[in-house]
């Protein structure tokens, strides 16, 4: 994901540095600005999204080298380390790389966004479906917890 994100951030560059040029800018207004104004303000919104969403994953992947190095570490350094320690480590890892695919799913729904509202309001819909599917887990009936007893 970080990789994916640092190339649209690449890309989206080229796109801007070739097509966008500063001319009467603050002759549009923001809101339905259809001018130059408004596509500077669509494509820096892009790119700050998926920047965040670089940086996310790319501190979440730290986090969790540096747990792989503390579990690696020396047995005459183990009493600086204890399972506590680790779990906050983890949990920030994964805070971090649920924050970042977050962003990289929303920038892509806003990517959208280049072609008109319709595009951006459908790909939403289905991001929400989508996130929504992940995010709780429905069990079966067939599955209760008297039958585990």
């Amino acid at each position: 994901m970080a990789t994916s994100a640092i190339l649209v951030c690449a890309g989206l560059g080229a796109v801007i540095s070739s097509t966008y040029s500063v001319k009467n800018a603050i002759n549009d207004t923001i809101v339905g600005a259809h001018g130059e104004f408004m596509v500077a303000l669509k494509y820096l919104i892009l790119l700050l999204l998926f920047l965040f969403s670089f940086i996310c994953h790319t501190f979440s992947i730290a986090f969790l080298n540096q747990i792989n190095i503390l579990i690696c570490s020396p047995h005459d350094h183990k009493p600086l380390v204890n399972s506590h320690y680790l779990t906050q480590l983890f949990e920030k890892a994964i805070l971090l790389n649920t924050v970042g695919n977050r962003l990289f799913y929303s920038a892509l729904s806003f990517l959208l966004w280049i072609f008109g509202p319709v595009p951006t309001f459908l790909s939403s819909m289905a991001m929400l479906v989508l996130l929504y599917n992940l995010d709780f887990l429905s069990v079966p009936n067939d599955f209760s917890d008297e039958d585990n007893i």
